[in-house]
């Protein structure tokens, strides 16, 4: 029995960190033999039901070092761990980590991380160190390969894949549709459904504003109905109650629904099969889309949903600080008009990324065999 530990971030109720580990054990199981999975996580009974492993808390230094003591391998990852713009504590945690995997003369292995921003020269020069003892590492985008060359990784040393949550197969959409039913849509409306998977803290900012403001235009001018849904349910559902409240203090109550409650990874993936096209500024919203072949436009708050986008033969409308309604009509009349060439284009390039994806478990196979 060769014994894996899982670091990320696991257990808050993050739609996106749910599907990367998800699809992190399924791959492992299936391309893996005779192992045995642990993973820290901030709700271990949560994790372990879900998921079928065993879990430990994240937050509990003792029941880390048993866990490290008792692996045989560290997987940190996928997701972003290693920045600290969110952040500047999250990253020394991941870092400590494998630090302490290290000085146990464990190996540890990067599993399709998505790498940076880093801002601290002492987080660079920190991360740098603990990764040159890395057993293996792959990261998600060029973009991250960039970064750890810039700040002294070998080049050969850093393997390029695709973010792990491509690698998870399309659901029925049946589920999703009884889901959209129970959280009150009004279905068969005749209306296409567009999905808003929006990321933003300040409920003061423009960016807002502007999302408010578009979706009321999709309504009444393009005859819409508006799906709003949280991907980090703690850290959006204050942002959709306040979309959803503009729109019915504009009579349109009818033509909004909210997602309120929280439901797993394959059920997500079914509720987001069910809209005719997503405007996502959350990453794995958009990878959802892209697993189940819904058109997407793509809204950058961070360096990553550029990459993926590119990496799918797309790019992002903008990022959250220059969005307006004005750029956004266009946007959505340009993507409708050509929403099944861009399914296509989408689908072939997924499945090219699902083909590297493998190279994570050959190379844990690898590690496995010289033990």
């Amino acid at each position: 029995m060769y014994r894996i530990l899982i670091s990320g971030y696991y257990g808050f109720n993050n739609i996106g960190d749910e599907s990367i580990l998800t699809a992190v054990i399924g791959s492992l199981r299936e391309k893996l033999p005779d192992i045995d999975i642990t993973v820290l996580s901030q709700n271990p009974e949560s994790t372990s039901s879900k998921y079928g492993v065993k879990a430990v808390n994240r937050k509990s230094v003792p029941a880390i070092i048993k866990a490290v003591k008792n692996c045989d391998l560290l997987i940190s990852g996928g997701g972003s761990l290693l920045q600290d713009v969110t952040s500047r504590k999250s990253i020394l945690y991941y870092l400590f980590i494998m630090k302490m995997a290290k000085i146990m003369r464990k190996k540890y292995f990067i599993y399709s991380q998505g790498i940076g921003p880093i801002v601290s020269e002492f987080n660079e020069r920190l991360t740098a160190k603990v990764l040159k003892s890395a057993s293996g590492i792959v990261v998600r985008d060029v973009q991250s390969k960039n970064l750890l060359v810039r700040i002294g990784l070998p080049s050969e040393k850093v393997v390029v894949t695709a973010d792990p949550v491509l690698r998870i197969k399309p659901v029925d959409k049946e589920r999703g549709k009884k889901i959209l039913e129970e959280e009150g849509l009004l279905c068969n409306s005749g209306r296409p459904l567009i999905g808003l998977a929006i990321k933003e803290r300040n409920l003061d900012s423009g960016f807002l504003e502007e999302i408010c403001i578009s979706a009321e235009r999709l309504i009444k001018e393009r005859n819409c109905n508006i799906l709003l849904i949280p991907f980090h349910y703690n850290e959006d559902m204050a942002t959709i109650e306040y979309v959803e409240e503009y729109l019915k203090e504009k009579g349109l109550s009818e033509n909004v629904c909210a997602i309120k409650h929280k439901y797993l990874t394959d059920e997500m993936m079914s509720i987001i099969g069910n809209v005719d096209l997503l405007v996502g500024v959350r990453l794995h919203a958009l990878i959802h889309a892209a697993i189940m072949g819904v058109p997407m436009i793509g809204i950058s708050y961070d360096p990553k949903i550029n990459s993926f986008l590119r990496s799918v033969g797309m790019k992002a409308m903008c990022s959250v600080y220059d969005f307006q309604n004005e750029f956004f009509i266009e946007e959505f009349d340009k993507t409708w008009d050509k929403r099944d060439a861009q399914k296509e284009l989408v689908s072939s390039h997924v499945n090219q990324l699902i083909d590297k994806l493998n190279t994570n478990e050959e190379m844990i196979r690898a590690i496995m065999e010289k033990r």
